[in-house]
């Protein structure tokens, strides 16, 4: 089997250590790890796979004798937008976790449970979708592919960590009554309906991304979406309440027995024992959740549902791992493009 050079940017913040982790478990066919980060992380170790990596520092001069295959992109957009191009040029294929590239009709924006033959014409780069629209898709595109979707309303209830480290630290050291440093108000006992920045149409930029991301990856452009983001105080795992009116006509019961055949999804959904999702019991797991279904009486095909999924796993380092390993077994890998 031919094994591949894997370089992980970004490799010493939060999604970038879970990132080894993630990899660590899976054991993709590589021959070599290459791990970069900023020149100030430069020359650090960190222990991985059995043995202690140099960080790298992030230069061209870096990458360009090492023979690296894929490079797993978690550094922010502004370093994705330097640097991503330099590795495509050299015939790296990056997965990039930032929204850098999602936009772009020349990129791929792929949960590899809804849309993985988008893999195939890449141009090198490839987008991870942004956390909390990954494990949206995983439970959507079933019951789109059943019963074709109509409209969506989210309302999500989204985890400090998907704020980085600093939004970690707010929850953390806002209990002993410390003033945020990340979030424009304080977190703990608050939820804060301000994820990214305000646009002029009221939005946010999160909520924008979602009703985006939503439409380029279930190739619809006629779903109606909306949405409204919530950060609450919560450690880690995104909760969403979702609402969906189909085209055609479904019960409880036919929704259930689609999502629990879905891949990547988990049914947890039994009032009676009080077994429905919650971010504690979906920490550290690679699966989607999704419970509470019920029938939305006010439209004649209506669905509410929740779900629930782990935001630094799934959505973000195991949906980028699990882009790399599908690559790797349809021979995505390209090298240099004309």
């Amino acid at each position: 089997m031919k094994k591949y050079n894997v370089a992980v940017v970004g490799a010493t913040g939060m999604v970038g250590r879970k990132f080894l982790e993630v990899l660590t478990e899976r054991q993709l066919p590589v021959e070599n790890y290459y791990l970069f980060a900023s020149a100030k992380s430069a020359g650090s170790q960190i222990d991985f796979m059995g043995k202690k990596h140099t960080i790298i520092e992030l230069a061209e001069k870096n990458i360009i004798d090492k023979n690296i295959d894929i490079a797993l992109f978690s550094a922010g957009g502004d370093v994705s937008k330097e640097f991503a191009p330099i590795f495509a040029k050299h015939g790296i294929l990056v997965v990039d976790n930032s929204s850098a590239w999602r936009r772009d009709e020349n990129v791929p924006l792929v949960v590899p449970e809804c849309n993985a033959d988008d893999i195939s014409w890449h141009k090198n780069i490839i987008a991870n979708p942004n956390c909390s629209t990954i494990q949206a898709m995983v439970v959507l595109k079933p019951l789109h592919k059943a019963f074709k979707i109509k409209r969506v309303i989210y309302s999500t209830y989204q985890a400090v960590s998907g704020a980085g480290v600093k939004g970690f630290n707010d929850l953390k050291n806002g209990i002993n009554g410390v003033a945020p440093q990340k979030f424009p108000q304080p977190i703990f006992g608050n939820c804060l309906p301000h994820i990214d920045v305000f646009m002029e149409n009221g939005y946010t930029k999160e909520e924008d991304k979602m009703i985006f991301e939503t439409k380029k990856i279930l190739n619809d452009q006629d779903i109606k979406v909306t949405a409204t983001c919530v950060r609450v105080p919560v450690y880690y795992g995104h909760s969403e309440s979702i609402n969906l009116e189909f085209e055609k006509p479904c019960t409880v019961e036919q929704v259930k027995e689609v999502l629990k055949n879905a891949e990547g999804v988990v049914l947890q959904d039994d009032i009676a024992t009080a077994l429905y999702p919650t971010p504690l019991s979906a920490e550290n797991k690679d699966e989607v959740f999704v419970g509470r279904i019920r029938k939305d009486d006010t439209v004649e095909s209506g669905i509410n549902l929740w779900c629930v999924a782990d935001n630094i796993r799934k959505g973000a380092a195991t949906n980028a791992v699990q882009i790399a390993q599908k690559a790797i077994e349809i021979g995505a890998i390209k090298g240099k493009l004309n």
